[in-house]
């Protein structure tokens, strides 16, 4: 019987305009390994909320068989990259296959369904082409997430956003917006220009999220490379060169996702400003709206901390968050070998670690650094997590040398594997959450609003979402940073000594001195984080402003 779909819940009328969901990565939970890191986990909240509230969509993603990769450990315990096959017997196999042309030459694709009971998402299809009809550089196009290949990361983005298309036609479910959720799938633009040979319609249909304005996300290209992979879907590179380009040579990835989508949006209100400041002097791109990121609340929150402070019960709220404590502090004990105490104030960095976000930031002045980890009056732990570009020999190097002096204290502890189930432990089980970018860098951020969702105390520099929320003192502390336009190196300097400031005179003693005044904060944390930063909210503002004709 061939493969039919419909939604397999009620349609809510507010969202009934039909959206098709474009995106690299989804992080759902933690079975499926389809992500790399927070774009995954912002994807994965969106279809969490889009369920939720019953909306119109579908994801299309790409079903990477390694993966992003496994973190394991060297016999030194510094970090390995392992490349394993995975494999999932919840998805459905459509069993539809179809052509595409990547680099000139046919290439089979095949989509694998995840219904939306699985994980309680918006259903999902995940694109493959790693099938016997194809040859084997063929098949690895879908097999590691963001390979370091250039020639293969292009053809990535022509599976994901001509493929996806073309996959939608074939089931008869014409979406009437078609969302690319970073730029890695604007081959969509082209597909849908090809197709209905107008680009007002195009605009009409398209919408963008840019997430990022790093360089190393905002992807400029050689024309002459992108027509040999087959890139434009038919689209004469001389129509692109006169249209999409400044310079008739290479082609920026951002700049066309603008001209091309009807609207886009930031990912806070001062990635907003950051995007108006970089393209705001180009009158032919679309309009820029803000819709700061956020995390789905029923996913990640703690029901039971909730309940305590809805009870106002500061003895409730500790012994659970003691309960919680002990459970990561198992991980602990089992990756690393420390035996750590519920009753010290934990204090947690886990991100991905892109240099920007700084995760060694705490070890910038080391007769500081140890001067809070020896103290014995007011004792820490500090935990670190965090998954390196497996290419990224810098944040690799980051990463070993945090292994190398948590080797040398006891209340220090660098963990592998952060992942969903890691990321749920460590919010749980962390009293501080340190959020500590270089200023002007972090367009959104979103660990942050997920462990105040389970009681943990933000420090961080007033980037990207944190100046939306972030009242010091009163719900987070503020890391007063410096001027942006100092070097690197005077900056880190500077955020740092700010920071040991923090710790050692407000955040540290007030966890031992003045527990009313720290469950204050972590229940004002815990209230204010809703509505704003559950991903419902965002999901809603999706259809009011992104997807409203």
């Amino acid at each position: 019987m061939p493969f039919t779909f419909k939604h397999d819940y009620k349609i809510d009328e507010n969202y009934k305009t039909k959206t098709a969901y474009f995106c690299m990565e989804f992080a759902l939970d933690q079975p499926l390994k389809t992500y790399a890191g927070g774009l995954g986990f912002l994807a994965g909240s969106f279809m969490k909320s889009a369920y939720e509230l019953n909306q119109n969509i579908v994801g299309i993603g790409i079903l990477w068989k390694y993966g992003y990769y496994n973190q394991t450990r060297k016999h030194d315990q510094t970090m390995d990259v392992l490349f394993e096959e995975k494999k999932y017997g919840f998805l459905i196999d459509t069993k539809i296959k179809f052509e595409i042309t990547i680099a000139g030459k046919a290439v089979w694709v095949t989509a694998f369904y995840l219904p939306s009971h699985v994980f309680q998402s918006a259903p999902i299809f995940f694109l493959s082409t790693d099938l016997p009809e194809n040859d084997y550089l063929s098949k690895t196009i879908s097999h590691k997430l963001y390979d370091a290949n250039p020639e293969t990361s292009i053809a990535a983005s022509i599976l994901l956003g001509a493929g996806g298309s073309k996959f939608l036609d074939l089931i008869n479910w014409e979406p009437e917006i078609y969302h690319m959720n970073e730029s890695h799938a604007l081959p969509i633009g082209f597909y849908l220009l090809n197709k209905f040979k107008e680009i007002d319609i195009v605009k009409a249909k398209l919408v963008y999220t840019n997430h990022t304005a790093e360089d190393a996300a905002n992807k400029v290209s050689s024309i002459a490379l992108l027509v040999k992979m087959s890139y434009f879907c038919g689209i004469s590179s001389d129509y692109v060169s006169t249209n999409f380009t400044n310079d008739n040579a290479n082609l920026n990835h951002t700049y066309v996702a603008l001209l091309l989508s009807g609207k886009a949006n930031a990912v806070s209100e001062l990635h907003k400003k950051k995007l108006l400041s970089i393209w705001g002097k180009y009158n032919n791109i679309c309009p820029i709206h803000s819709i700061t990121n956020a995390q789905n609340f029923k996913f990640w929150h703690n029901e039971c901390l909730y309940k305590a402070v809805k009870n106002n019960d500061i003895n409730e709220f500790e012994n659970e968050k003691k309960k919680c404590k002990q459970k990561l502090f198992e991980i602990v004990a089992d990756q690393c070998g420390e035996i750590y105490d519920e009753n010290i104030c934990t204090l947690v960095f886990a991100k991905r670690f892109a240099s920007y976000k700084r995760a060694d930031l705490l070890l910038n002045n080391m007769d500081r650094f140890l001067k809070i980890i020896n103290n014995e009056k007011y004792p820490v732990q500090i935990i670190w997590a965090g998954k390196p570009y497996p290419m990224d020999y810098f944040g690799i190097g980051i990463f070993d040398k945090i292994v190398n002096i948590c080797k040398s204290y006891y209340n220090c502890s660098i963990l592998v594997g952060y992942e969903i189930s890691l990321s749920k432990s460590l919010k749980f089980g962390s009293d501080v959450w340190l959020n500590t970018p270089r200023i002007g860098h972090e367009a959104s951020g979103t660990s942050g609003m997920s462990a105040s969702m389970n009681g943990a105390i933000n420090i961080g520099i007033q980037d990207g979402w944190f100046p939306e929320f972030a009242k010091n003192e009163e719900n987070a502390f503020v890391i007063n940073a410096c001027e942006n336009c100092l070097p690197d190196i005077l900056q880190d300097e500077k955020d740092a000594e700010n920071l040991y400031s923090i710790l050692e005179n407000e955040v540290i003693p007030m966890y031992y001195e003045n527990r009313e005044k720290w469950f204050e904060i972590t229940k004002k944390s815990m209230l204010d984080i809703l509505p704003n930063f559950d991903s419902n909210r965002m999901a809603r503002a999706y259809y009011d402003t992104l997807y409203a004709k």
